[in-house]
């Protein structure tokens, strides 16, 4: 009896941890939240449509650090209050600010204990049973160990909704395997420019590209609807095509647009950067075994090489050179690899990978083209006016604004992107998207004038290729044009192409 008595007693956590999770929950004691921004992101609709779908029992946000995620968290859960939802039905985690959460076996499932016996006062699935299924969000849920197999336990045993946001995109990806079937996960970038537009109250409409599926890609038409939608919407495109080039797409940078570019940078770097460097990748003791100057050093030439695809021996003879070490290439991969966990890089494979399994080099591209401008302290304008003041950065401005389009790509959910090298006498192709067993080439011609014979060649012989299934193909300029002689290929600038999400 005593035993059955001490199997059955009510969760205990430790009053300071208890305080803390009451005060992450104000709701339970009818406690307004926080004050929120009164622009939501688009990512905010994405999380509650699949919430009110149930397509799978946990939702997960998987994004670089600051890029709005816990707010869009917030958001969901006040929208939910406003529907008149149960405060005691909506539990939260912030689990990087708990470090009493490490002291605790099985962290995710004692929680959800806790919580069952002193603020739901009911288990999960007798609640769900009388139509009152808890929400229970987990924020930066990497930081706790083993939480994979803890949230397969809880929703394979319990009836609730799980949404968790990350920031790792190794340890969610790990997480992945042990919850196939159980969960699906939303791509979480910085700003689009339909999301910078609305933060300066210009009438930008929704993504082009709406949330469900990739289908749309694979027809010409959508493209060419995409030209025209971004011609009517040519001003206010513009204008907010000018707010991102000058300062990125941290929502911090649009928010804030009082701050000099100087103070933004300075946040973005504090806050983002050295948050990743000195914090994220030495968690662990395998992390504290890594060089946080070699992975500032990694950093620094990835923003150098920004839209470009170096070799990792080039990369390893600079990194020698800066640091007076002897740093081999596969040290520089496993940096690099590190880096684009963390989200603040997206590291494009080469289509040679896919195809023959040829080690080949990667293309790297930024979360945000602000990043490199707040780290090398150096700001690449892409807006084309500007540009024209300083004709001597286009070329560079041109790898950026390759960096955009990978970015932009990166983060539309289930879309294989690929670049393809040189080889065998035909011309490279900067990006390659793969739906199904068809393809579509992109290339970035980021300059004043185009010459429809030389600039569309990668295209036109990725297209006349048939073994690469590409019915046509994608040209990014920098400025509106006049369709071209060949139908089979679809021009628009980088603004209108980023009107995609």
């Amino acid at each position: 009896m005593e035993k059955d008595n001490f199997l059955f007693n009510s969760m205990k956590l430790p009053e300071g941890l208890v305080r803390d999770l009451r005060r992450m929950n104000p709701w339970w004691e009818n406690n307004p939240m926080q004050v929120l921004p009164n622009t939501k992101r688009h990512l905010v609709g994405m999380i509650k449509k699949r919430m009110e779908k149930k397509l799978a029992a946990i939702v997960v946000v998987r994004g670089p650090r600051q890029i709005g995620k816990t707010t869009a968290q917030l958001h969901v859960i006040q929208d939910l209050l406003d529907q008149k939802i149960e405060p005691e039905r909506i539990f939260r985690i912030q689990t990087d600010e708990l470090p009493e959460l490490t002291k605790l076996s099985e962290p995710i499932l004692r929680l959800v204990d806790w919580y069952e016996d002193n603020i739901l006062n009911m288990k999960l699935n007798e609640a769900a049973r009388k139509g009152k299924s808890a929400f229970v969000f987990f924020d930066e849920v990497q930081n706790l160990k083993d939480w994979a197999p803890q949230l397969k336990t809880l929703v394979d045993h319990s009836t609730l909704q799980v949404l968790v946001t990350g920031s790792s995109a190794l340890r969610i990806e790990l997480g992945r395997d042990s919850l196939a079937g159980r969960i699906n996960t939303i791509e979480a970038g910085t700003l689009s420019l339909t999301e910078i537009g609305l933060f300066h109250s210009l009438s930008m409409d929704q993504p082009y590209l709406q949330d469900n599926g990739l289908e749309p890609l694979l027809s010409k038409g959508f493209w060419e609807g995409l030209v025209k939608h971004g011609i009517r919407l040519k001003m206010e495109r513009d204008k907010a095509f000018k707010w991102f080039s000058d300062r990125g797409a941290y929502p911090l940078a649009q928010q804030k647009t009082n701050a000099e570019w100087g103070q933004i940078a300075d946040q973005l770097n504090e806050t983002v950067i050295q948050r990743v460097i000195e914090h994220d990748l030495r968690i662990g003791d395998r992390g504290r075994k890594r060089d946080a100057s070699l992975l500032e050093e990694i950093f620094r030439l990835s923003c150098r090489y920004i839209g470009q695809t170096p070799n990792l021996s080039t990369l390893a003879r600079e990194t020698q050179r800066t640091l007076n070490a002897n740093i081999g290439p596969q040290r520089v991969d496993h940096y690099l690899r590190f880096l684009g966990d963390t989200l603040l890089l997206r590291l494009i494979p080469p289509l040679e990978i896919r195809l023959k399994r040829k080690k080949s080099v990667y293309k790297i591209c930024l979360a945000d083209h602000g990043l490199r401008a707040s780290w090398l302290q150096e700001v690449i304008p892409l807006d084309p006016n500007d540009l024209n003041q300083e004709p001597h950065l286009s070329v560079l401005a041109g790898h950026v604004a390759e960096s955009v389009i990978g970015a932009v790509l990166s983060t539309i959910a289930g879309l294989d992107i690929a670049h393809l090298p040189e080889r065998g006498g035909e011309p490279e192709v900067d990006f390659v998207m793969t739906i199904g067993t068809k393809r579509i080439p992109v290339e970035v011609k980021y300059q004043k004038r185009i010459d429809a014979l030389n600039d569309t060649e990668g295209l036109r012989t990725f297209i006349e290729n048939k073994n690469n299934r590409a019915a046509f193909g994608i040209l990014v300029t920098q400025n509106d044009l006049q369709p071209l002689d060949d139908p089979r290929i679809v021009a628009m600038p980088l603004s209108t192409f980023m009107l995609i999400r």
